[in-house]
């Protein structure tokens, strides 16, 4: 089969048309129809058929897509593969990261890695703390960094360090300003929570139900940001991360974060990497030093 065949392939079973291939790629339209209908005779059954003006995959197409993806995501890994090894200081790591670890842990890290490799590059994507599955084992990103531990046998979770969790508190809180409070302290009070799937929101249910009673949730709502807003607006307190370990929290008057004295109130960080595709030399690279010497460093700092 021609490689080529099999990427046009992919590209319209993801809704790309054939006359869009056809300019990307500078050929003759007929010339892209040609190719996929000598693939579907290679293969002896239809893989594409049309709906309305696009073509869409038949059943054959929709599994024989799974594993054209794999085949070329490990054809296009060999490419950079050999491109790093001649040097492998020009690499790029693609890196996943939690929101909320987004302003200190992975820019730190990434800091510190640049002063002894500066040329290698990094693709940064961004996701949430909500339940799911790992970026790492759709082969999205090299490796990522979350307080959420995947159960998929295939993406290995290390703990990195254990992260404080801090309450917060509108300004004019009766509790503003003190450094250390247990959770039971505000047990009459109303939560602004994240929602049910996210894992911050299932530790700080835990964490209350440790503490003994049931939060009083006022407010759900999907993103960190919009909880501070909510919590500076007066209307609840939340269970947020604290600051980096060993550090003071950075709390500020508009949002006082005070340190929570129960015994599980804190959170796991790890780093996911995939235990079924070997890592690129440059991510390996960012990887052992993450591992070996970035956290060290940063804390330093």
């Amino acid at each position: 089969m021609e490689t080529e065949a099999l990427r046009w392939f992919q590209q319209v079973a993801d809704g790309i048309t054939v006359t869009e291939i056809a300019e990307l790629e500078m050929v003759s339209q007929p010339g892209v129809s040609r190719a996929l209908a000598r693939l579907e005779r290679e293969l002896g059954t239809p893989l594409l058929q049309r709906s309305g003006r696009v073509l869409r995959t038949t059943r054959a197409g929709a599994e024989f897509k799974r594993h054209v993806d794999s085949l070329l995501h490990a054809l296009d890994d060999g490419y950079a593969a050999v491109g790093e090894l001649v040097d492998p200081e020009t690499g790029t790591v693609d890196i996943a990261f939690q929101v909320s670890l987004g302003g200190w842990l992975v820019p730190g890290l990434i800091s510190g890695f640049r002063e002894d490799h500066p040329r290698v590059r990094f693709r940064l994507e961004q996701s949430d703390d909500a339940l799911g599955s790992s970026r790492v084992a759709g082969g999205r990103v090299d490796l990522e960094f979350t307080a959420r531990r995947p159960h998929n046998p295939d993406v290995h979770w290390e703990h990195l360090f254990s992260q404080p969790l801090a309450l917060s508190v509108p300004p004019t809180h009766r509790l503003a300003g003190r450094r250390r409070v247990f959770l039971a302290d505000v047990a009459e009070e109303e939560f602004v929570m994240l929602h049910p799937s996210w894992v911050l929101r299932t530790l700080t249910d835990e964490i209350c139900e440790a503490a003994g009673f049931e939060p009083r949730v006022a407010f759900e709502c999907d993103d960190l940001s919009v909880v501070r807003g909510f919590v500076n607006a007066g209307l609840g307190v939340a269970v947020m991360p604290a600051a980096e370990p060993g550090r003071r929290s950075r709390s500020s008057p508009a949002e006082p974060l005070i340190r929570l004295a129960d015994d599980t109130a804190h959170r796991e960080v790890g780093l996911v990497w995939s235990t079924s595709r070997r890592l690129l030399p440059s991510a390996e690279l960012f990887r052992h030093y993450v591992l070996e010497t970035g956290l060290r460093r940063l804390g330093s700092r």
